[in-house]
């Protein structure tokens, strides 16, 4: 048996099938939904595997847009939008897909 990580990880595909949805997401904002439609992940384990899968290129890093604002840190955030990458592999989720078309997200893919 390999010693490490497996390389495939359903915490992965349950992000790929949300960003599938999403079209693009950052990763607060995946977080956050994350634990909205599956059991609760930490924070750190989300940014893991979004970091794992650009890796395995399933995720790309599409922009980073630093926004301005009134944050308890600071005036300012760097936020990282994450799309599908060449290696994703989207299997339909029926618990994503319901959860999506339940809160009247738009696919926009």
């Amino acid at each position: 048996m390999a010693r490490g990580r497996p390389t495939k990880s359903q915490i992965r595909q349950n992000i790929v099938e949300m960003i599938f949805y999403l079209g693009k997401a950052y990763g607060y904002q995946v977080s956050k939904l994350y634990n909205e439609i599956f059991p609760e992940a930490c924070q750190r384990s989300i940014y893991y595997h979004l970091k794992k899968g650009i890796s395995t290129r399933e995720i790309e890093e599409e922009e980073i847009v630093e926004e301005i604002g009134d944050y308890s840190w600071g005036t300012r955030v760097e936020k990282v939008y994450y799309k599908l990458g060449k290696e994703a592999q989207v299997k339909g989720s029926t618990r994503v897909k319901e959860y999506f078309h339940r809160n009247k997200f738009k696919n926009k893919r």
